[in-house]
């Protein structure tokens, strides 16, 4: 069910001067075509805004809180936190999906919850927010709610999810790791892949991407989070 976007500016204590950019961050393409609305009034270009805005705000809290970082790693750092994983966590802990205006036939196929619908969101909102009223919101927004769970070298893998499953089933000789593609949806042009991670014939984690490779990671972050939860039951 869609909640007010009032109810969201006010969780998050902002405030837009321009209502309707806050709007367009959180339309969908589908609620745009069934509605007969013109494309300008999704929130595809504010994504794309979103993104370069929010590269640029992480590359500077990176750039200033690891001085002795080299190009190299801050790429690496830089690349696990603007991830798609990553960006669904952050619209997951927001409930950025609750505010999301979709088609029917999206909110019936659970479009609420799809991961890379919540990443578009979360970049989309970025874009509003830094169209609405500048750069500084946004690095105070990110102050708030992203750069808080950056604060440690440990919460800021150089690895990707895929790396770190490896490792961690290796350096405990849990099995041999599996990844297969279980599913293809979506036009040419906007093509979701949904992949599945195995270990010995036991589904571990399953993911969607955009490409095959952003599918298998988020798997693998999914098996990560099996594999921890496991293990503080088995404690």
């Amino acid at each position: 069910m869609q909640r007010d976007l009032k109810h969201l500016q006010s969780k998050l204590n902002i405030r837009f001067l321009e209502p309707a950019l806050l709007t367009q961050a959180f339309t969908h393409s589908s609620y745009v075509n069934e509605h007969r609305m013109t494309h300008s009034d999704d929130n595809e270009r504010l994504e794309y805004l979103g993104d370069a805005v929010l590269e640029l705000t992480v590359s500077e809290f990176l750039f200033r809180n690891f001085p002795d970082k080299p190009e190299g790693e801050l790429t690496k750092l830089r690349a696990s936190v603007v991830c798609e994983p990553s960006l669904v966590g952050f619209a997951e802990d927001l409930e950025f999906g609750m505010y999301v205006l979709l088609g029917k036939g999206e909110e019936q196929t659970g479009g609420r919850t799809r991961p890379a619908l919540l990443a578009d969101v979360f970049e989309s909102f970025i874009g509003a927010l830094y169209l609405d009223q500048g750069l500084l919101a946004v690095q105070q927004f990110l102050d708030r709610h992203l750069f808080p769970k950056l604060s440690s070298a440990a919460k800021l893998q150089n690895k990707d999810f895929k790396t770190q499953l490896q490792e961690l089933t290796q350096s405990y000789n849990m099995g041999a790791l599996e990844y297969r593609i279980v599913g293809e949806t979506g036009p040419a042009h906007e093509r979701e892949f949904v992949s599945e991670v195995f270990m010995d014939e036991q589904r571990l984690g399953r993911g969607t991407g955009r490409s095959k490779k952003e599918a298998e990671q988020q798997a693998a972050s999914e098996a990560l989070r099996t594999i921890a939860q496991s293990a503080r039951l088995d404690a």
